[in-house]
């Protein structure tokens, strides 16, 4: 079961799931109606990320943390839709250790970031599943199949890295074929360590001294996971090369 979320065997090209092989040749309507999808998203995400930076969230944390028990379950919705505009997952794991403490800070920011996972990776299936494939031709096929190909092991990398925003990253994967269950799971897991101690230094800012030297176990650990699987991925891909040879 591991080996085939890590690296499904037969996940070589698009076609290897389903839904890829369900998928028709693009249309000039089909095309334009795509389009039209890309342009509600994009309007969407503007607009929230307009809100976003107009809006007196210094007051709505305070009215938010009125709320008592509900508090934690207010601020990872709030969290998931501010990542889900673009905004920095960091910045808002902070926000989320200074308003809830290191524990209860720490699972809302790790409910923010899956809240916004399932958002944008469905909202980037809606509004472009198939309608880049078409259009970028072979390239995005291939890369459609190199994320296949890893399986899990892709999600956890490209999540670990800071390569691109964090809600960014979540459109991506929607317009490819790969598999809900191992990028949620990738997901997920690759949140926890960050979640963790940035929630921990967040809370510090409101109680110093409560940061210890484990407050820094969890990205230790994130990143021993990364270098792992970059060097577990440079083993297999040599060990192919010679016997190819």
């Amino acid at each position: 079961m591991t080996d085939y979320l890590i690296a499904p065997p037969g996940a070589h090209s698009p076609a290897a799931d389903p839904q890829a092989s369900q998928q028709t040749p693009d249309t000039p309507m089909g095309w334009r109606h795509r389009l039209a999808r890309f342009g509600v998203l994009a309007v969407a995400v503007a607009g929230l990320g307009v809100a976003a930076a107009v809006l007196p969230l210094q007051s709505i944390a305070h009215s938010v943390m009125s709320l008592g028990p509900a508090a934690a379950v207010a601020v990872a919705v709030v969290g998931g839709l501010l990542l889900s505009v673009l905004v920095p997952r960091t910045a808002i794991t902070l926000a989320c250790g200074a308003l809830l403490g290191p524990a209860t800070g720490a699972a809302a920011a790790l409910a923010a970031a899956v809240i916004a996972a399932i958002a944008t990776y469905y909202a980037g299936r809606w509004a472009g599943r198939g309608a880049l494939g078409a259009k970028a031709g072979g390239r995005m096929a291939r890369l459609d199949g190199w994320l296949n190909r890893r399986g899990l092991a892709a999600v956890l990398l490209v999540r670990f890295l800071p390569l691109a925003p964090y809600g960014l990253i979540g459109y991506a994967y929607g317009t490819t074929s790969v598999c809900r269950k191992r990028y949620l799971l990738g997901t997920t897991l690759a949140a926890v360590p960050s979640a963790v101690s940035y929630a921990v230094i967040g809370a510090a800012v409101t109680s110093p001294g409560s940061m210890s030297p484990l407050t820094l176990t969890p990205a230790v650990i994130g990143f021993g996971l990364t270098t792992a699987i970059v060097l577990r991925w440079r083993f297999t891909a040599r060990r192919a090369a010679a016997a190819a040879a």
